[in-house]
């Protein structure tokens, strides 16, 4: 069978990885060494990895984040994530169908007691939040030990293939996520005070101030800092709806981890569920990875990302359907398409709106909620505590730096350190950066005269200013505010470069020059959708954000060397559409028709609210109608929450739940957290030693 790996992308290189063989059920397949076991299992078409021990219903991937336990396989005899587990050759991998058998009583282990590690400062989480706050502190002496999970530094970063907003000063905006997350990692390890630990979990904060470490997913550590920084970053939230548990139903987060970090082709054609910045960013990394997007829809009447994403998605053919929502996931063992249907104003499916597409995979974006588990907790035993980025509060990457350095910054003064960075403009820099998106507006695009200038397409307000920095003349502004649009003024005269159009994150900006022909125009884009080349004599479709405006020949391409990923594309346009014309894209055929309708859906209390231990939506509503309000007796009545991945998926579903039958946060009574926050095998707290690993 052909591995279905991504063998050729537009921004992503294609490194040369180790081919090794494991199996799976008994069968042998292959996968590259030390890539994450759940990514091998789908490059080989395997999207079952299990079924339930309750209902024997086919489990998938989920989040790919370790924070759940859906992708759970035995991995020589023994249960592991497989998302969270490096290949190895040789190794037999099983469905876990059901629960694992346990040891033998009279087993016999060996053990040793965990070591004691003393540090000044411990971070949990290695993204922008946490290395820029590593990196802050150390240069300012202090002793930091900074843990992450991953196999790498950078968090969410190391899977956005485009570039950021933001200052280019202070976030390095126009730069891409991934480059961002390698500067930040850099930075941080280059300081000999900073000790970074990887693939090495936190597992629980303890009354004592003792934070419990896996380190290296082997040795359980305890760690006793002076201060501790959260930077755990975020988890996906879910939705509940007929189908919601069937394989090829995840978050997306978890498709860019596949696409973006693993070089997986995950999928063929995807549909999306939600219209921020989440969803709308992963329908054009899918697109550059030559997947599908047949369609992407949003409750709210507009898309809550930034536009210039929005945008980018309809010029390469992606229905939006705003005022939509997900009425069932459908399929046979596995996701096979998905019905959707209009809203009214009371957020009531409007009758006779209903559409059914097919897709292999539906992928939820509808938010994130803070992993804050360990922050909480150790304000509860007054322990000296910090939190940073998504774990404080949910906003992009660009803010998640500055509240790094903002909290490292108040770590220091706690500590009585005196830093040259202004807590006040940090703080008001991330404000910025935190900011929801006004909504867009109509362009007043300039008259076009016998010169050659580049035109903004920027119809939103949001903090961006990488053009402004890379004009080698020094003639586009941005007055006073970084979410200021940015115009072309100057005594000097513009030399057509292409700076602003190959740097914009956007993809906003166009050159237009009628120096020598005013009725036709030369119009240069920015093009970085597919791998392939764009050459001169070659025809392209020209869009603006209406949609098509016609196929024109290409007159000239170049790559300049500071910008190698994103090709300058010039056309030479009638003057009537060349000051309209947003984007380009190749002559294919986009369209994308509902198929018959799904009628086998399951009514909506059927839908499964808690995935662990399949508690179904009208089971909770059942108990809530009879006056139970507290998450710990709904818990111990129905088992929601008390599965594998400690209630971390259902909780807020079911708190949503209770606030559609009424009652107010308020009177809801949370439910009680689970010492120990992430699922670990008990024979590495008695620091057993295992032979066969060793």
């Amino acid at each position: 069978m052909k591995l279905q790996s991504i063998e050729s992308h537009p921004i992503l290189d294609i490194p040369k990885r180790k081919l090794v063989s494991f199996s799976f059920n008994g069968n042998e397949i292959k996968g590259f060494e030390n890539m994450m076991l759940s990514s091998a299992l789908f490059m080989n078409g395997v999207k079952i990895f299990g079924h339930h021990h309750k209902d024997n219903s086919p489990q998938g991937i989920y989040c790919a984040n370790g924070q759940c336990s859906q992708c759970t396989v035995l991995v020589n005899g023994k249960p592991v994530k497989s998302c969270m587990t490096a290949l190895k050759d040789g190794m037999k991998v099983n469905s876990c169908e059901g629960h694992p058998d346990l040891p033998p009583i009279d087993s016999q282990v060996k053990t040793k007691d965990p070591i004691l590690f003393e540090t000044e400062v411990l971070i949990i989480g290695a993204g922008p939040s946490g290395l820029s706050a590593a990196r802050l502190l150390g240069e300012n002496g202090v002793k930091v030990l900074l843990v992450d999970d991953k196999d790498r530094t950078g968090g969410k970063l190391v899977l956005q293939t485009h570039k950021f907003f933001g200052s280019q000063q202070d976030v390095y905006a126009g730069q891409r996520g991934i480059t961002i997350g390698n500067i930040l990692g850099n930075e941080a390890k280059k300081l000999e005070n900073v000790e970074i630990w990887l693939n090495s979990n936190a597992l629980a904060v303890f009354r004592d101030g003792i934070i419990g470490i896996l380190k290296d997913n082997q040795e359980y550590v305890l760690v006793k800092p002076q201060r501790l920084l959260v930077a755990t970053g975020a988890r996906e939230k879910m939705l509940i709806f007929p189908g919601d548990t069937l394989p090829g139903v995840y978050g997306a987060g978890a498709f860019q981890t596949l696409v973006n970090r693993d070089l997986v082709k995950c999928s063929e054609k995807i549909f999306i569920v939600g219209g921020g910045n989440v969803g709308l960013i992963a329908g054009y990394h899918a697109i550059q990875a030559g997947i599908e997007v047949v369609g992407l829809i949003e409750a709210l009447p507009r898309c809550g990302g930034y536009h210039v994403h929005e945008s980018k998605l309809r010029r390469l053919g992606v229905p939006i359907y705003t005022r939509h929502t997900i009425i069932s996931a459908n399929g046979d063992g596995k996701a096979e398409s998905i019905t959707i249907g209009q809203l009214d104003e009371n957020w009531k499916v409007i009758p006779g709106t209903e559409k059914t597409f097919a897709c292999d995979t539906i992928l939820i974006a509808v938010g994130l909620t803070p992993v804050d588990e360990f922050y909480g907790k150790a304000k509860d035993y007054g322990i000296p505590v910090w939190v940073a980025g998504d774990a404080q509060e949910i906003a992009e990457a660009s803010a998640a730096i500055f509240t790094g350095r903002v909290e490292a910054v108040k770590m220091l003064q706690d500590m009585g350190i005196s830093v040259e960075q202004n807590l006040k403009e940090l703080e008001e820099k991330a404000a910025i950066m935190k900011a929801h998106p006004p909504a867009p507006f109509e362009l007043d695009l300039p008259e076009i005269k016998k010169t050659i200038l580049p035109v903004f397409h920027c119809d939103q307000e949001i903090p961006c200013n990488p053009c402004s920095t890379v004009c080698p003349q020094e003639l586009i502004h941005i007055d006073e505010k970084i979410t200021n649009i940015p115009y072309f003024q100057g005594e000097k005269e513009c030399i057509g470069c292409g700076r602003c159009v190959a740097i914009c994150p956007g993809l906003a900006v166009t050159l237009i020059d009628n120096r020598k022909d005013n009725e036709n125009p030369r119009v240069t884009f920015p093009y970085e959708i597919a791998a392939e080349k764009i050459n001169k004599g070659q025809r392209v479709m020209v869009m603006d954000n209406a949609g098509e405006l016609g196929e024109f020949e290409v007159v000239r391409a170049r790559i300049l060397k500071e910008y190698p990923r994103t090709q300058l594309i010039t056309l030479s346009l009638p003057f009537e559409i060349a000051q309209r014309a947003i984007g380009i894209r190749p002559v294919i055929k986009v369209e994308y028709e509902p198929i018959e309708m799904y009628h086998k859906a399951p009514v909506p209390d059927d839908a499964i609210v808690c995935r662990c231990e399949r508690v179904t939506a009208s089971e909770i509503r059942k108990w809530i109608r009879k006056g139970v309000t507290d998450m710990n007796q709904l818990k111990a009545i129905t088992r929601a929450g008390m599965g594998a991945c400690g209630g971390k998926t259902c909780t807020i579903l079911i708190e949503r739940l209770m606030r559609e039958e009424g009652i107010p946060m308020e009177k809801i009574t949370p439910g009680v957290k689970r010492p120990i926050f992430v699922e670990v095998p008990l024979g590495k707290f008695a620091g057993m030693i295992d032979e066969e690993e060793k």
